[in-house]
């Protein structure tokens, strides 16, 4: 005779706790001068248009994102974006894979680029900050990964300048200790950029190595002929010769140089990045946390690297992309900027030519109000 088999049923899963439940989301906008104000091929930067997020649950964790806008034209909409996405995740649970997964179901038909793009991203890191702080370990360990220090190059500088001028601030970011610096080109001849070589690599150390960013300056025809120029500079890099939305353009520059071509910081999502490694656009990625689709995506986008076996950088947003640097497989070089250390109770710490992510809970981010009231954008 056949035992009798009761049925197996499940126990009802714990109620997710009020405590655990996003309770408000606030932006407002900043405008911070710059250290070092920087004129690319494409304009100048003064002042650096700022965004800043506070999530906040119900358990009265606080995680903390900010938005780079570009210009201060975008700040407004910026933060007017996120003020009508706020009803949407107040009182939905802290699960930050899930919030991003609502928030682009419900952008799908606006489209998942510019501004929603960034406020959506934005809300992704204080999401993830918030649940980092939440479990009480920094960003990078609720990842998965060990925080260590992430090998850095100094971006804070070095915009189009005269080569006098690029000698001195050359050596003047290398003696913060990096080990790499960026030097960004697209001068009006070929002539004026292998000037702007010369001079930032006869003023820095031995050893230390020279990355160089067109911000999209030229044509694919020109961007190889000044390219295979500057194939005997031993750059570590040669950054957006081309329009990056120009994927056979780039593929173009990318197959005709010794030099690896750089691209990424304007890739608008995983997709976009995915569609660039199979156009072969680009020898190495460098996705920006904001456009990428903050850490959600950021994640997503270094699987695509690793199943590419692409060496993958940071763009910006250091005080993150540290810790998310500690969680990519084919990590590479973390751009380090210190545009947001005015508004911040505890700017990043470099050691060594590294960067050190926050061992604070989270990512570390704390605003400084009385800072933040100073540089408020009204």
């Amino acid at each position: 005779m056949i035992p009798a088999v009761r049925p197996v049923v499940p126990s009802p899963l714990p109620a997710m706790s009020n405590a655990h439940l996003v309770a408000s989301l606030a932006a407002r906008a900043v405008l911070v001068p710059m250290t070092r104000p920087l004129q690319t091929s494409t304009g100048a930067v003064t002042r650096v248009p700022f965004v800043l997020i506070d999530l906040a649950t119900r358990g009265g964790a606080v995680g903390r994102s900010y938005l780079f806008c570009v210009t201060p034209m975008a700040l407004k909409a910026t933060v007017a974006m996120l003020d009508a996405l706020a009803p949407l995740i107040v009182g939905q649970p802290l699960a930050p894979l899930d919030l991003a997964q609502l928030l682009e179901r419900r952008l799908t038909l606006l489209g998942n680029t510019g501004i929603a793009a960034m406020a959506t991203a934005g809300i992704d890191m204080a999401a993830w900050d918030a649940a980092a702080i939440e479990a009480g370990v920094p960003l990078a360990t609720l990842l998965g990964a060990a925080p260590r220090p992430v090998p850095a190059y100094n971006s804070c500088g070095l915009g189009i300048m005269t080569p006098d001028q690029v000698s001195r601030e050359a050596a003047e970011l290398a003696a913060a200790g990096f080990g790499a610096v960026k030097l960004r080109l697209g001068y009006p001849t070929l002539a004026e950029d292998l000037a702007a070589v010369r001079a930032a690599q006869a003023a820095l150390p031995a050893g230390t190595l020279l990355m160089t960013d067109y911000n999209q300056a030229l044509l694919p025809a020109e961007a190889i002929r000044r390219g295979l120029a500057l194939d005997a500079c031993d750059l570590c890099w040669i950054e957006e010769p081309v329009d990056a939305h120009d994927h056979a353009g780039c593929a173009r520059v990318a197959a005709a140089l010794a030099t690896p071509v750089q691209i990424g910081e304007n890739f608008w999502g995983p997709r976009d990045m995915g569609r660039a490694i199979a156009a072969q656009a680009c020898d190495f990625a460098m996705p920006d946390a904001m456009r990428i689709g903050g850490v959600t995506g950021w994640l997503r986008a270094a699987a695509l690297a690793q199943a590419a076996g692409m060496p993958m950088s940071t763009h910006l947003f250091p005080e993150v992309s540290a810790h998310l640097m500690c969680a990519t497989p084919t990590a590479h070089w973390l751009e380090y900027v210190d545009w947001a250390n005015p508004v911040l109770r505890a700017p990043l710490a470099v050691r060594d030519g590294a960067v050190v992510p926050a061992a604070a809970p989270g990512t570390g981010i704390a605003w400084d109000e009385a800072a933040v009231a100073r540089y408020a954008f009204a």
